[in-house]
């Protein structure tokens, strides 16, 4: 049982007294393998087999300060192109690794000479629709969302917010980008267009008060892509639906394709805990059913049709 791996796994790290883990994901890795790699409070990354979780299959030294953030692309079966893990930490870099190249990066972005170095709090992948085309997201704790396009090398669009970026996520990876959400400290979250780049405005969003404390994760129901849940500071979840516009694009005054945003309706809310709800995840099989931890130190599953806890 998978359930009787992790909990092996959580003691094996118990015993020997590892660095506490920040961050982890399995999005790298196959189901047959069920790799988890992690990132810890020391700046490692390790990937493990919770099969034998006595040592990590993959190890190395990835950031100089705390990994805050992780995701996997190309395992589990989403995402074309090599299996690769993004990490971002409190050094202000983002760094991508391939598991089957030892020590080095695939990928190091991080501020130019003399730039101050910002908190990454949040990265995505995106964009991996074929073997070539692969993005990263980052969201930094300045407000900072910066858009690194892999295949190119290079910063392809940024945008601050204002506020603290606490999660970030394409509605699906392993497409043409469509759309990213990203939210926020102070309660907002934000949906951009990503179908249309205008040179200059870049992407079109709309943007929705949704808690009254922090958002801290955001998450995209696997069989409709529209639909997406929140998680606030509050201890509540709130059901989102996004509206497409009718017409996705238009051309500006001097003739430029650029993006139009749609808009978001409240389906239902919940409030299940006095406490931040900071963990949250759809189930890829069942339609609606989802899994949520808060500061309560409780774990919650849900079927999000009625948001009634089981």
């Amino acid at each position: 049982m998978v359930q009787d791996q992790i909990y092996r796994f959580y003691k094996r790290l118990q015993i020997e007294k590892a660095k506490p883990i920040k961050c982890g994901t399995f999005g790298a890795a196959s189901l047959q393998q069920r790799y988890l790699a992690t990132g810890d409070f020391d700046g490692n990354l390790h990937i493990w087999n919770l099969e034998a979780p006595e040592m990590p299959v993959y190890s190395v030294k990835g950031h100089k300060e705390i990994i805050n953030t992780i995701d996997g692309i190309g395992g589990l079966g989403i995402g074309e192109g090599a299996p690769e893990i993004v990490t971002g930490s409190r050094d202000g870099t983002v760094k991508v690794w391939d598991p089957r190249q030892k020590d080095d990066p695939v990928a190091n972005m991080e501020p130019a000479q003399g730039e101050n170095k910002r908190d990454c709090w949040t990265v995505a992948f995106g964009n991996a629709y074929n073997q070539e085309e692969r993005v990263v997201c980052a969201g930094y704790d300045n407000g900072d969302i910066k858009l690194f396009d892999l295949r190119n090398m290079s910063l392809r669009w940024e945008t601050n917010i204002k506020n603290g970026v606490c999660s970030l996520e394409f509605d699906r990876k392993d497409i043409s980008m469509n759309k990213l959400v990203a939210t926020s400290l102070e309660g907002k979250f934000h949906v951009f267009d990503m179908r249309t780049q205008h040179p200059t405005k870049g992407f079109a969003s709309v943007t929705e008060k949704a808690h009254k404390s922090t958002i801290w994760q955001v998450r995209h129901l696997p069989q409709n892509r529209e639909l997406f849940l929140t998680a606030g500071g509050a201890g509540s979840l709130h059901l989102w639906k996004y509206e497409y516009p009718t017409h996705r694009s238009k051309k500006d005054s001097e003739g430029v394709e650029m993006g139009v945003a749609g808009s978001v309706s409240l389906l239902q809310n919940v409030t299940l805990s006095t406490q931040p709800v900071s963990s949250l995840d759809w189930s890829p099989d069942k339609r609606g059913l989802c899994i949520c931890s808060s500061f309560d130190q409780t774990v919650r599953v849900l079927i999000v049709t009625k948001l009634q806890t089981i």
